[in-house]
């Protein structure tokens, strides 16, 4: 059996809107995981936890492969997920997926930031509910040990979905990537990051290009 899984991003959670939401409309014909990723913590938040997260998920069920909703940094490790477990991936929607997050973090602090993060050990950042947390340097240390670009198999359906007026997240990337692998498709739209405006044309590429049919 097809599993799906929504993959949330950074600062959010099991209950973001888009994956809930997703999971609403889509269960007349299909059941949307949705795996808690801030792994061990978010304080202490891990690429390689969060990778590790959906190894477990995938060994706790009876699955023939997934079918990967990522966003923003779940993009990223949608991604790095279906390169390390090319067999264990059938098909993947990235939303503004958060790649090269390694450049990410100076363009967004700048350089005393940076430095302050560093010499702290620690740096007040909002999780999901907007409560501040003290997320640890290492988070970033660990992203630069990581591949910034994970190179998806071409055998793997890969649709990016990107917001014109991200905010966050860059179109660039996306078209960036998009060039570089001629077999994922990208589609723009006129949204900004969170693509909350977009939920209608989400679902519309799932049904379509995952065959679920319409809805009743």
């Amino acid at each position: 059996m097809l599993r799906y899984a929504y993959v949330h991003g950074f600062a959010s959670s099991r209950h973001s809107f888009k994956g809930q939401e997703l999971r609403r409309r889509l269960r007349d014909r299909i059941e949307v995981e949705t795996p808690d990723l801030n792994v061990p913590s978010f304080r202490a938040l891990s690429p390689a936890a969060m990778l590790d997260a959906l190894d477990a998920l995938d060994r706790e069920r009876d699955s023939a492969g997934w079918g990967l909703i990522g966003s923003s940094l779940g993009g990223w490790l949608s991604a790095r997920w279906a390169q390390l477990r090319p067999d264990r991936v059938r098909g993947l929607l990235l939303l503004c997926p958060g790649f090269d997050l390694p450049k990410r973090w100076p363009l967004l602090l700048g350089p005393e930031g940076m430095a302050e993060w560093r010499r702290k050990g620690v740096r007040p950042v909002p999780d999901a509910t907007g409560a501040l947390q003290p997320l640890h340097y290492d988070f970033y240390r660990e992203s630069l040990r990581n591949e910034p670009w994970p190179a998806i198999p071409p055998h793997i359906p890969t649709i990016i979905v990107h917001g014109r007026q991200d905010e966050v997240v860059p179109i660039a990337s996306s078209r960036r990537y998009a060039t570089l692998h001629p077999h994922v498709e990208l589609i723009e739209v006129e949204d900004v990051h969170s693509l909350s405006s977009s939920v209608n044309v989400l679902e519309a590429t799932l049904r379509r290009e995952w065959q679920l049919g319409a809805r009743r």
